[in-house]
């Protein structure tokens, strides 16, 4: 996995630089010192993998994923602070680690990356695992249990660390983030709508002109996803409009 570390302290950058020495699977593509070089080297060397400093010089690392447009890479924080620790979960943090960062502590950040078995529902797999409009998925909220065939899924939308699924009159909220779950699923039938939702295109019924050359789609059933401009021209190239 291709990663980037964004931290304008070259010691700590060195210091995770050591500790990832020892993951054969972690490729450390580059390293940034600031938002502004970040978003050039996302752009440019794309890491699957953000090892990504709250606090630096100008913007922080939150206004880093503000600016980048899905797909969005796993982000692990690495910060000398606490206090962000619920911010960094609303952006679906993979997990947020303290400085210095505790190698067992790393070990489990990278394990969250890495398949668990058939038997996850969801787990991130390679291509050849995802899953069809045919399969169905096993789906456990609490103490309440659906088997769901996945043409039933019409949104997924992130809830910080969390995805509420849609399906049915259904709305269950799972621990696992969005961009794992949409590891798992067909590019071909499901579409990145925007940082937080992941729609099933079958489940589209209708087109909205929107705001900055945006677009807004309406789901059977009602519900309304509002597509960025990027994300729009991805939508009308995927749907030839």
């Amino acid at each position: 996995m291709k990663a980037l570390l964004v931290d304008d302290e070259r010691l700590a950058r060195n210091e995770l630089r050591r500790l990832l020495a020892a993951h054969a699977d972690i490729q450390i593509v580059g390293e940034a010192v600031d938002v502004e070089d970040a978003l050039t080297k996302v752009g440019t060397l794309r890491p699957e993998l953000l090892f990504l400093d709250v606090q630096m010089p100008g913007a922080d690392g939150f206004s880093l994923l503000e600016q980048l447009e899905p797909p969005l890479p796993q982000v692990i924080f690495t910060t000398a602070y606490d206090e962000f620790a619920v911010k960094a979960f609303e952006f679906s943090a993979l997990d947020y680690l303290l400085k210095p960062v505790d190698p067992n502590r790393l070990v489990a950040a990278l394990e969250k990356l890495r398949p668990r078995g058939s038997a996850a529902p969801f787990a991130p797999g390679t291509a050849s695992h995802r899953l069809t409009l045919e399969d169905k998925v096993f789906v456990r909220e609490g103490d309440r249990c659906w088997f769901v065939p996945v043409k039933n899924l019409r949104l997924l939308e992130s809830e910080g660390n969390y995805t509420r699924l849609y399906f049915d009159d259904q709305k269950p909220q799972l621990f696992r983030s969005l961009t794992a779950m949409e590891e798992r699923l067909d590019a071909k039938s499901f579409f990145r709508a925007n940082r937080k939702q992941v729609i099933n295109l079958a489940w589209v019924e209708g087109i909205e002109p929107w705001f900055s050359g945006g677009l807004l789609v309406k789901l059977k059933g009602g519900m309304k996803v509002e597509l960025s401009r990027r994300q729009a021209q991805d939508f009308r190239d995927r749907m030839s409009l």
